[in-house]
């Protein structure tokens, strides 16, 4: 991979048409949270249905722990719809049929002159599209188990997450004042603007 792509290193924000043929950013489909980004050969290839098919058996983890996942391949529309389906995907996968990704990033598979595919990759990534970690998975072996996935998201989210520990000192406090800026979730939520409301309310 370029060299420059490395833990603490910021993906670029790519723009590529989803399952849907709707075009959509890196950016946007991570929000503010961790991300898995499996840059994948594409459909033809065994080793990626069997990663998608623990990936897609574990989507329930992965999506209750507010983390986002993201597939890119080099497969067309079509192509790229069958892939999704025949894992029973849940979550967006790219199409890249003209290689943006594998040219910047310089993950030409050049043994596999026929399929031209990028070399397979899997990124965990911090919000803003910062680098946490890299696997390759030109050999099966290179790509990550989800235990490995669970202990690289495990270590983002304790980064990143203030309210982590809900015995860090000054959160209860910051909580009984209605600041929920470290509260992941609830300074969006229902009842975090509930909770705005009635403190702003003035008192009889």
């Amino acid at each position: 991979m370029r060299p420059d792509i490395t833990p603490g290193a910021t993906l670029p924000d790519y723009e590529l048409p989803d399952h849907e043929s709707s075009p959509r950013k890196l950016s946007e489909l991570q929000g503010d949270d961790p991300m898995i980004l499996t840059l994948a050969r594409g459909h033809y290839c065994p080793k990626e249905h069997q990663q998608h098919l623990e990936l897609a058996a574990n989507f329930p983890k992965i999506a209750v722990a507010y983390t986002k996942i993201a597939t890119i391949a080099t497969d067309d529309h079509h192509t790229l719809q069958e892939f999704r389906n025949s894992v029973g995907a849940q979550w967006p996968f790219l199409s890249d049929p003209g290689r943006i990704v594998q040219k910047d990033l310089d993950i030409q598979e050049y043994t596999d002159p026929d399929n031209d595919p990028m070399i397979p990759h899997t990124l965990v990534l911090k919000p803003g599209l910062v680098v946490h970690k890299i696997y390759n998975g030109y050999w099966f072996w290179g790509r990550p188990s989800f235990y490995e996935l669970w202990t690289d998201l495990r270590d983002v989210s304790r980064e990143i997450r203030p309210d982590w520990d809900l015995s860090t000192p000054g959160l209860r406090d910051a909580w009984d004042a209605n600041e929920l800026s470290d509260f992941h979730g609830w300074n969006r939520s229902d009842r975090g603007k509930l909770r705005t409301a009635e403190a702003v309310q003035p008192h009889a």
